[in-house]
C-alpha cells in the first residue's frame, strides 16, 4: 500500500485534542497535515467517550487534508480508508494477528480494541471539502486504568516497544483516501466470521456481519439468515 499524499507533519507536546488543534492552526501550516502529540488532555472517541493515554506512550495523531474526488454521500469512504491503512500496518509490518476492523471506526486485535477513530467532515455542496481524521493507537502502554471494557496495545502483545515515529511513517505511506478499499474493508470486519450477540431497539439476537454499505450502514445476518440494516448507534456489540 502506497499513499498519494505527502504530509506535513508538526509535533506538539500537548494538546486537549488534535483534531481542536488542527482546526484552530487552518492557515497557519501547509495542508495536508499531520499533527503528533505526546499527551491529550481531551482525547475523545465518538460521541461522549474518552481517550485513555499515558503521556508519551502512544500514537496520538490528527490528519487534515481536503479530498478531490469524494462526495458527501460517500464520505464513509474515508473511515475505511484510514482503518484499512491501519489494519494493514499493523499486520503486515508490526507483525500482530488477527486484526479487524470493528464497525463503524475502530481497529481490534481478536476481541480487544487496540486504536479508536474519530472522523470530522466538512461539506460543500455534494462534496466533502475538508476533513479532519483523530486517530489514536495503543503502542507502548503497559497498563489501562479507566472503565474501557477491553483496551490492548502492541507492548502488551508483543512485549517490546515499538518506535512510535516508525508507526506514524508507516500509517502515513499506507493511508490513500482514494483507494479503492471496499475488498479489504470487508473481508476483515470484526465478528465477520460466526456467530455473535447483538442487541437492537427490539432486543438482543445472535448474527454475524454480512458487509458494510459505501454510505455506512451496517448490514448483519442473523440465526435465520436475514439482513438486517444499521446506522450508526443503532445496534451494539455485546461483549461475551
Amino acid at each position: 500500500m502506497c499513499s498519494k499524499m505527502q504530509f506535513n507533519v508538526v509535533h506538539i507536546s500537548e494538546t486537549d485534542s488534535t483534531n481542536r488543534w488542527l482546526k484552530d492552526s487552518r492557515g497557519r501550516h501547509e495542508v495536508p497535515l499531520c499533527v503528533v502529540t505526546e499527551y491529550q488532555t481531551a482525547g475523545r472517541g465518538c460521541g461522549t467517550n474518552t481517550w485513555e493515554s499515558e503521556r508519551g506512550e502512544n500514537l496520538l495523531f490528527s490528519l487534515l487534508f481536503n479530498p478531490k474526488s469524494v462526495k458527501a454521500s460517500g464520505q464513509f469512504q474515508l473511515s475505511k480508508a484510514i482503518a484499512v491503512a491501519i489494519g494493514w500496518v499493523l499486520a503486515a509490518r508490526v507483525g500482530l494477528d488477527n486484526v479487524y476492523i470493528k464497525w463503524p471506526n475502530d481497529v481490534y486485535v481478536g476481541n480487544r480494541k487496540i486504536c479508536g477513530i474519530l472522523i470530522e467532515c466538512q461539506i460543500k455542496g455534494e462534496w466533502v471539502n475538508e476533513c479532519i481524521i483523530g486517530v489514536g493507537l495503543n503502542v507502548n502502554q503497559q497498563e489501562f486504568h479507566s472503565d474501557a471494557p477491553n483496551p490492548v496495545s502492541i507492548r502488551q502483545l508483543k512485549e517490546c516497544d515499538t518506535d512510535r515515529e516508525w508507526l506514524l511513517n508507516a500509517i502515513l505511506d499506507a493511508f490513500d483516501p482514494e483507494a479503492d478499499v471496499d475488498f479489504l474493508f470487508n473481508t476483515h470486519l470484526y465478528r465477520s466470521f460466526g456467530m455473535w450477540p447483538f442487541r437492537d431497539r427490539n432486543g438482543r439476537f445472535m448474527a454475524c456481519i454480512d458487509h458494510v454499505e459505501s454510505d455506512g450502514h451496517l448490514v448483519v445476518r442473523d440465526e435465520s439468515g436475514q439482513q438486517r440494516r444499521y446506522g450508526f448507534k443503532e445496534i451494539e456489540f455485546i461483549n461475551k
